[in-house]
């Protein structure tokens, strides 16, 4: 079996060979490795410094994001947030949201990887493998993307990546959403199949978490996070790196394998299985693969719960405050006066409201003609805030969303406009309901001006509401 070794006159070497000797036990005595090709070893050299830099905890970011969680308050999205994170070269938030400009970090690791394998082909001329040190990166990314699979399958096992649709959401025309909303509401509107695709993902992180069954890990990613990246490039979600990560990382693990695979399915040759059974006697490197294995499965017990707890109680991208009492539904605007002036329907007039919706939560929107500034953001940002909350109203335009306290005693309502854009509109409404299908609204509007407002329920039917196993009269 050959040596992992580098040249012992050089300090490189020196500060190198316990952790080789370390490293090397991991193997079996006597297993034998083959030369490897000079392009495989600069290749490897490349992708080894290339993924270590992005998965490996260099960044001061991420300490910073990691000591400013409050563990007494311990939120699923504090866990979900350093799972996906990689090294930030560059903020971020100071990057595009959208195109190629989202991987600028990857590309200084790209150049520093470069650098790197050049000057480690210098330090150690006379390798003729890697073997060792390829187990170990497959350990580490095997691990790395269990832990990413884990956090966004139970966000979907229990379905709160993809909330039902609001009624304001129903509502709201088709062309004006943006591609990426259009994908999450018409998979939220299926809450088993949102969690249907959980159960996949943590089945395959799962797979992954064991040497044996990570090949078919592998290739259950493949048919799934492949769909997944293609629709985070073409629906613009903006979880393009983290896809196209697991996708990068998921075929560099899946190359270990391609010429078994190939032999036996395509060539249908006789063909012997890995015949690397990893040695841990030693007893550091068993406590260490103990230690991270009861590592992953706590942090999977932690996050779980977690998730559910949220879901149960206060899913994140929905408002927890419960809205005006008895007045959930769809408003038509039957009156609308503007300073002691009646203004009739109109889908031009920019102050005349054409509709109302008051949500389930303390969310009233309006439809007018009055232009929306778009909120551009995902939507995915945890808040402690219900205004805050801004995933109903992101990435679609055609209604404005205000946030409302309602005093029940005094029947006023106190809105303010959620979208970031609009946040200064403030709204200040008395409120009467002199039957169960009218509610009528006065007060003072962003402007300053005075308006009276007289809704009329109607009792809209949705066919994604009423079913199709039984019948439906419209």
């Amino acid at each position: 079996m050959s040596k992992l070794t580098f040249q012992a006159a050089t300090p490189l070497g020196r500060w190198l060979e316990p952790v080789n000797n370390r490293l090397q036990k991991i193997a079996q005595p006597g297993y034998e490795w083959k030369a490897w090709k000079t392009r495989e070893i600069i290749l490897f050299r490349f992708f080894f410094i290339f993924f270590l830099l992005l998965i490996l905890p260099i960044d001061w970011k991420f300490y910073r994001d990691l000591f400013t969680i409050n563990w007494t308050h311990l939120h699923f999205h504090d866990l979900f947030r350093l799972s996906k994170y990689q090294t930030q070269f560059i903020a971020q938030d100071r990057l595009p949201q959208w195109g190629i400009g989202v991987f600028t970090n990857w590309g200084i690791a790209i150049v520093l990887a470069a650098i790197g394998a050049a000057i480690w082909g210098r330090v150690d001329k006379t390798r003729k493998e890697y073997n060792v040190l390829y187990y170990w990166l497959r350990v580490l990314l095997r691990y790395r993307l269990a832990l990413v699979l884990v956090t966004y399958g139970f966000i979907k096992l229990f379905p709160l990546q993809m909330p039902y649709p609001s009624l304001s959401n129903l509502q709201t025309n088709y062309g004006d959403y943006f591609a990426w909303k259009i994908y999450f509401q018409t998979t939220g509107i299926a809450p088993n199949y949102q969690s249907f695709l959980g159960f996949v993902e943590i089945l395959a992180a799962f797979l992954l978490f064991y040497r044996r069954t990570a090949t078919f890990g592998v290739g259950l990613i493949f048919g799934f996070i492949g769909n997944v990246a293609v629709v985070n490039g073409f629906y613009d979600i903006g979880e393009l790196i983290t896809s196209t990560f697991i996708v990068l990382v998921t075929s560099f693990l899946f190359v270990y394998d391609i010429p078994r695979l190939w032999r036996f399915l395509v060539r249908e040759l006789p063909t012997k299985a890995n015949r690397l059974k990893p040695n841990f006697s030693d007893k550091r490197l068993k406590a260490w693969r103990t230690g991270l294995r009861y590592a992953f499965l706590l942090f999977v017990v932690v996050f779980a719960y977690k998730t559910f707890d949220n879901y149960t109680h206060d899913p994140y991208k929905i408002p927890k405050t419960p809205g005006l009492a008895n007045a959930y539904g769809f408003y038509n605007v039957k009156q609308f006066i503007l300073n002691n002036d009646t203004i009739p329907y109109s889908k031009t007039d920019p102050n005349r409201w054409q509709d109302v919706i008051f949500e389930k939560w303390s969310t009233l929107t309006i439809k007018s003609n009055r232009p929306v500034k778009v909120d551009f953001t995902s939507g995915e940002k945890a808040a402690e805030k219900d205004i805050d909350r801004n995933y109903e109203l992101a990435g679609l335009a055609g209604r404005h969303y205000f946030y409302y306290d309602a005093d029940t005693v005094n029947h006023t309502l106190a809105l303010q406009n959620k979208n970031i854009n609009h946040r200064e509109e403030k709204l200040s409404l008395q409120y009467t309901i002199p039957n169960d299908s009218t509610i009528i609204l006065s007060g003072i509007n962003e402007n300053r001006d005075s308006i009276q407002v007289v809704l009329n329920r109607i009792n809209k039917k949705y066919m994604m509401f009423e079913g199709r196993r039984r019948p439906v009269k419209i």
